[in-house]
């Protein structure tokens, strides 16, 4: 079984985003997949509307998601845990215990674009299109990551 992880700031908007785009395109019940928010601020919300409004226009359902905060149990329970930004995959890492748990821990956009280190940006600072581009983003790396998932299993 596979175990992925989808980590941003606050877990309201586009690790929520990620979980469901990703869930919608892996095959199987070999794959677990949940998200997390480096920060704290939000523990115990749901996904901000204006996400589950673009997952729900693309036939995806993250009404049921919550979110909670990163752990360093996390690195046990995961096998890849994918970094919404720079920022994020800094914290994430800085938690690591050694390297096994660094080693886990990728940026979700050099799926799509290897070694660029490009950064899913903050939707909120995106206008009306923010959460539309943060989707389309999320919706390329995700489908990569799926054909690697669906392959193998």
């Amino acid at each position: 079984m596979t175990k992925i992880l989808m980590v941003c700031l606050g877990n309201i908007c586009r690790s929520p985003l990620a979980e469901g785009i990703l869930k919608s395109k892996v095959f199987g019940f070999k794959t677990t997949i949940d998200s997390a928010g480096t920060g704290d601020y939000h523990t115990g919300t749901k996904p901000d509307i204006r996400s589950i409004n673009i997952a729900k226009i693309n036939n995806i359902d993250i009404t049921d998601q919550s979110a909670r905060q990163f752990v360093i149990e996390d690195f046990d329970k995961f096998d890849l845990i994918y970094a919404m930004d720079n920022s994020n995959y800094e914290n994430i890492v800085r938690l690591a215990r050694n390297e096994n748990d660094k080693s886990k821990v990728k940026l979700i956009l050099n799926e799509v674009f290897p070694g660029e280190n490009l950064d899913v940006p903050d939707p909120y600072t995106g206008g009306s299109f923010g959460f539309k581009n943060v989707y389309m983003m999320l919706d390329e790396a995700c489908e990569v990551i799926a054909k690697k998932i669906n392959q193998n299993g």
